[in-house]
């Protein structure tokens, strides 16, 4: 479990005087190994900037397409770049590293002739910057407005990114013990890290208040086999924004805890997961066919499952059916034929505690290891499926723009 340090101290009151060492050893002393504490951002030399897309002209007669950027880096005059990534528009706001900078790895930024142009500089990928290992596009801020909205103040163009994207940090890799799953989590670090300190610990699924109802207006659920599943909440929203993007705050978050950021309900999910260690799977709600049910697979043959694999189902496994079919591997991975997409605008949000052998045998059966899996099978707090599922609700409604059926 990777854990950065900025996320730690909204738990616990940890001040300048306490070192990463003292962090550390504090682990190792309630039981933890400490595999590894990486300091980010102390490679970043020189002007990394905040830039907005001015112009884009696209290069032909190359091998792979080819962009000419005109950025804005609150300079006097437009700045042009070569960029070959194609994941941002006119108006978005992008990093920027300026001749003279040095990114991690030593590598130094310069103007350069490329493509038959000159490139006065880089636009910058995650990867790039040491954030994580996406290389698939450029960091897209999103626009000045949105930035703005999200942090509390105006974003100005040409100002440094490095507090934005908080790239000094300290992130702790924390080898979990099978019967510590509770540890899977910010708050459940948090909590031990305050204990090995004595310091005080802010509890954040204290903060949560479920003020949402669940009714015979959304989607419906039953348990079949109640020794397989004893907890389960499901709640439905509907009017979601699929293309709403992920608040940075966020998305930083989930990368530093080794996690790549992929669409706003699926990073809800994810973070809530990451904070309080209560997996949480989403399901287009006008995929799913009358009410969804915990049970065996039975006479089920197979599932296609989320990373696109055809799953030769056994009688004795757990899935999430709805009258027609599976629908998902129990705590274990969602099915592909129920999955969100763009196109999506209601969410059934499910929040379970499943039997951590039941999920085990999932897990191992299928050769399936995920997030989830590892969490469950370790088992979770029977308290937080309530918690976490409010939790991921306020955060689609106050991002996504949605609403609780119901309420």
């Amino acid at each position: 479990m990777k854990i950065p340090l900025s996320w730690l101290k909204e738990a616990v009151e940890i001040d300048d005087s306490i070192s990463n060492e003292d962090i550390e050893s504090a682990f190792i002393r309630v039981g933890f190994e400490v595999e590894e504490v990486l300091i980010t951002g102390n490679d970043i030399k020189g002007p990394l900037v905040i830039g907005k897309i001015e112009t884009i002209e696209e290069l032909t007669g190359h091998k792979k397409p080819i962009r000419y950027v005109g950025v804005d880096c609150g300079e006097s005059s437009t700045r042009y770049i070569v960029c070959g990534a194609r994941n941002f528009d006119v108006g978005d706001l992008v990093v920027v590293s300026l001749p003279g900078a040095v990114l991690p790895g030593g590598f130094e930024i310069a103007a350069r002739e490329t493509y038959g142009r000159t490139s006065n500089g880089m636009i910058c990928s995650a990867r790039e910057l040491g954030m994580g290992e996406d290389h698939t596009g450029i960091i897209v801020l999103g626009n000045s407005k949105e930035i703005s909205k999200e942090i509390g103040e105006e974003i100005k163009v040409g100002a440094s990114a490095l507090n934005l994207l908080e790239l000094n940090d300290a992130i702790f890799d924390i080898s979990i013990n099978p019967d510590r799953g509770y540890a899977m989590s910010m708050r459940g670090l948090a909590r031990e890290l305050a204990t090995a300190l004595n310091l005080n610990f802010k509890d954040p699924a204290l903060a949560v208040k479920d003020n949402y109802e669940i009714n015979k207006s959304g989607v419906q659920v039953k348990i079949s086999d109640s020794s397989a599943c004893d907890v389960i909440y499901l709640r439905t929203i509907d009017g979601f924004n699929m293309n709403a993007t992920t608040p940075l705050w966020m998305r930083r978050r989930i990368e530093k805890c080794g996690m790549r950021s992929i669409s706003l309900a699926v990073d809800i999910t994810n973070y809530v997961m990451l904070e309080l260690g209560q997996p949480l799977h989403a399901f287009d709600a006008d995929k799913v066919s009358g009410t969804l049910n915990i049970r065996r697979a039975e006479s089920d043959k197979e599932l296609k499952t989320l990373d696109g694999v055809i799953r030769k189902l056994d009688s004795n496994d757990l899935v999430v059916a709805d009258e027609k079919s599976p629908l998902a591997l129990a705590g274990t991975m969602g099915g592909e034929s129920s999955e969100i997409s763009p196109s999506t605008t209601r969410i059934a949000l499910e929040a379970a505690r499943f039997n951590p052998i039941a999920v085990a045998q999932n897990s191992r059966k299928h050769i399936l290891s995920s997030e989830a899996s590892r969490r469950l099978e370790r088992g979770v707090d029977p308290v937080l499926a309530k918690i976490s599922s409010a939790r991921a609700i306020d955060l689609m409604l106050k991002y996504g723009g949605a609403s609780h059926v119901g309420t």
